[in-house]
């Protein structure tokens, strides 16, 4: 064999390396996070499930994809939650802008039914949907820095409180056929959000505060993302602990955002604790 086909042979085989090692990196993530995972559930005695959406590199080319809540999702929790006795606390990781109301609704109302305690912990943020399936849950825990938002249904990239506004400044009249329709669709997604809502809320936070609470959220009192903090969630009588256990920290680190753009934040990841004459305090 000569100089040449040694050099095309090592050519091919770093082609084929260079190919088969983002699978691998993948394979070794997934199996990461599984073993986090059962980390857990061995130390909560529970069923771990996560709904973190975050951009990942796919496929062999690394091309980012946004995830979204989607039936999808509800159909593998849905599932997870069949395969857990009922005897058995279901904890869920949520990390998601949210997505499909139905979807939401699906897991947020399986969740409710469960006989045993669910806790739903947010790391960082569980807008829209997210916080719907949230209000399904027994305990939220959040980070001391997360934040919750309003459920108010969008009608594509409009929300459904501001579209039947326009009945209400303009005349009939003076609008025209589509608007008028999408308004009906409106106030009947508002409507049917509400009452999901309600549903949720009953038998978790006070009777007399549930209506209120499940109005605030869903008819619009804010822009849909809106950032609901620990203490104004707690304010609604809503279960809110920030008792977060360090594994979901943890196993956040494990859904690493995709490589590529140079990192818009640094910082050496090591505890740092002031100092006090030379020594840690």
């Amino acid at each position: 064999m000569n100089g040449s086909d040694w050099i095309n042979q090592l050519f091919w085989l770093f082609i084929i390396f260079a190919m088969m090692t983002p699978y691998f990196q993948q394979q070794a993530l997934f199996s990461a996070r599984a073993r986090k995972m059962a980390q857990l559930e061995r130390k909560r005695k529970s069923r771990v499930i996560t709904l973190i959406h975050r951009q990942e590199a796919i496929s062999l080319l690394g091309i980012p994809l946004t995830r979204f809540i989607d039936i999808d999702d509800s159909e593998q929790v849905l599932r997870a939650i069949r395969m857990t006795d009922k005897n058995v606390p279901i904890d869920m990781i949520l990390h998601t802008p949210g997505g499909l109301v139905l979807a939401a609704e699906q897991i947020a109302e399986a969740l409710k039914r469960h006989p045993a305690k669910v806790t739903v912990f947010v790391p960082h943020y569980a807008m829209s949907g997210g916080t719907l399936i949230a209000l399904g849950a027994d305990e939220i825990v959040m980070d001391h820095n997360a934040v919750l938002g309003p459920v108010d249904p969008q009608l594509g990239n409009k929300p459904a409180a501001s579209i039947v506004k326009v009945l209400e400044q303009k005349d009939p009249k003076d609008i025209d056929d589509d608007t008028l329709i999408l308004a009906d669709v409106s106030k009947k997604a508002l409507k049917q959000v509400k009452e999901t809502v309600v549903g949720l809320l009953k038998g978790t936070i006070p009777e007399e505060k549930v209506e209120d609470v499940a109005t605030i959220l869903s008819q619009g009192t804010w822009t849909h993302d809106y950032p609901i903090d620990v203490t104004q969630a707690k304010g609604f009588g809503l279960p809110v602990s920030t008792e977060m256990p360090k594994e979901v920290y943890e196993l956040m680190d494990l859904y690493p955002q995709p490589r590529g753009n140079k990192p818009s934040v640094q910082y050496i990841p090591l505890p740092h604790q002031r100092e006090v004459n030379g020594k840690g305090k």
